[in-house]
């Protein structure tokens, strides 16, 4: 991420604090909607992210858009995010997502965990091998790709994580949906002021254990969020991921030290 795009995105994601409960799940909404239709017009992407154009005409050009067809909270953080100057056009596209997905997390009720239905819908789909393809595919309609995950999580995930994967199938921008749902999570986990931490593990942990392990995590690196991944291929131990920072303690792992000692 360039430095204009990461100085725009901060401004874009105060200006949705701002907003306070205006912006709510119609209005995130709105702006998927929104960003779909400037990525399908390479010349509205064009005027939008053009660093020579003023944000009074680039006000205009939203005003005249989408004025009729969004909220007018969605029309304002679609204004502030046309005035900044962003590193690439495409990273325009991406701050419209993430501002709807910030949108969903600030304003779902306290008792929905989208971050917990992101994890569980993206584990579904790594098991099953036809559904990630059917949902990876370049060839399949995006539309009928939105259909189906409406089928899958019908009265079993909340309204906003429906909305959340729709918007991911429906525009991929060239990302795996495993890939997609683990940047959704993040953002998620992020409006709340909360690390992801992925835990890879050959069998899955009881509850106990993860909680110990998320107290020791939180030591370091403060509010946390685990997401617990079974990879049979670990043999045993663990292996955690927050950020950049991996820590390895996989029997797989070990044995893969012990195999360059014996080579050496």
């Amino acid at each position: 991420m360039g430095s204009a795009t990461r100085e725009a995105l901060a401004r874009s994601v105060s200006a949705l604090a701002a907003q306070g409960t205006k912006a709510d799940l119609a209005t995130a909404e709105d702006l998927f909607a929104a960003g779909r239709v400037v990525a399908d017009s390479a010349q509205l992407r064009a005027a939008l992210t053009d660093p020579s154009a003023v944000p009074a005409g680039k006000a205009a050009l939203i005003e005249r858009v989408f004025g009729s067809q969004v909220s007018p909270t969605a029309l304002e953080l679609l204004t502030v995010v046309a005035a900044q100057r962003w590193s690439k056009a495409v990273d325009l596209l991406a701050a419209l997502e993430e501002l709807g997905i910030r949108a969903i997390a600030q304003s779902a009720p306290a008792d929905v965990d989208i971050a917990t239905e992101l994890f569980t819908f993206g584990g579904a789909v790594t098991s099953n091998a036809g559904l990630e393809l059917a949902l990876r595919s370049k060839l399949a309609d995006p539309a009928s790709k939105a259909a189906l995950v409406d089928r899958l999580l019908a009265g079993k995930a909340s309204k906003q994580t429906a909305a959340i994967v729709g918007q991911l199938v429906l525009q991929p921008r060239g990302r795996s949906i495993r890939e997609a749902l683990r940047d959704a999570a993040r953002m998620v986990a992020a409006q709340s002021e909360l690390t992801i931490a992925t835990v890879y593990t050959a069998t899955s942990l009881p509850a106990e254990q993860e909680k110990r392990l998320q107290a020791v995590l939180a030591k370091k690196y403060g509010k946390l969020k685990i997401n617990q991944i079974v990879d049979t291929a670990l043999v045993g131990g663990l292996r955690v991921q927050i950020g950049d920072d991996v820590i390895d303690g996989s029997i797989a792992s070990r044995i893969h030290e012990l195999r360059l000692q014996l080579v050496g």
